[in-house]
């Protein structure tokens, strides 16, 4: 007589009726890939904030910031 194998207990002991479809849906245009600025091209925008506030110190991660947003909404 031949002996039944054992199911692990993770696995269910019933097979749902069907699979579930999974389908991709198609990008929509809002979801366009954002533009990455390069290191150089942040930086570069970046030194010329700086220049325009007067070279003024303490504001260079502002700077940063603001000229990485102004670069990635300026590429839209």
């Amino acid at each position: 007589m031949p002996t039944k194998k054992s199911i692990p207990k993770s696995m269910p002991s019933e097979v749902s009726e069907s699979p579930v479809r999974r389908t991709r849906k198609a990008p929509s245009p809002a979801a366009a890939p954002i533009y990455q600025p390069s290191f150089e091209e942040i930086a570069e925008a970046a030194y010329h904030r700086y220049l325009r506030r007067g070279g003024s110190d303490g504001a260079d991660f502002d700077d940063w910031v603001e000229a990485e947003q102004e670069l990635r909404t300026s590429r839209r």
